[in-house]
């Protein structure tokens, strides 16, 4: 998933809001160092990501068989890809969405 560096900013935000909105968390560093320590976090994810997607299209696209992106089959492949990337990875198995 690609998401714009304010995008990612602004969820970093909604992030910490959530934490200083929560009974259950307590700050020992402060907001602001946090927040960027969100944002480092989530930049790498989403950079993970995008290597597993691209790593995913590329599996699809050395099929013997051409398979047209959009379609069922493809949209099986992407997922059964995307899971097996996923897991190897160490990340529990969940509903994965492509772009």
């Amino acid at each position: 998933m690609r998401l714009s560096r304010a995008k990612i900013v602004r969820l970093s935000h909604c992030i910490i809001d959530q934490f200083v909105a929560s009974d259950d968390v307590e700050f020992i560093e402060d907001r602001e160092t946090i927040r960027k320590g969100i944002v480092t976090i989530l930049e790498a994810l989403l950079k993970d990501e995008e290597g597993i997607d691209a790593e995913v299209r590329k599996k699809i696209t050395s099929q013997k068989k051409e398979v047209p992106e959009g379609s069922a089959e493809w949209d099986i492949l992407y997922r059964k890809y995307y899971s097996e990337e996923m897991k190897r990875l160490g990340v529990e198995e969940q509903s994965f969405q492509h772009r």
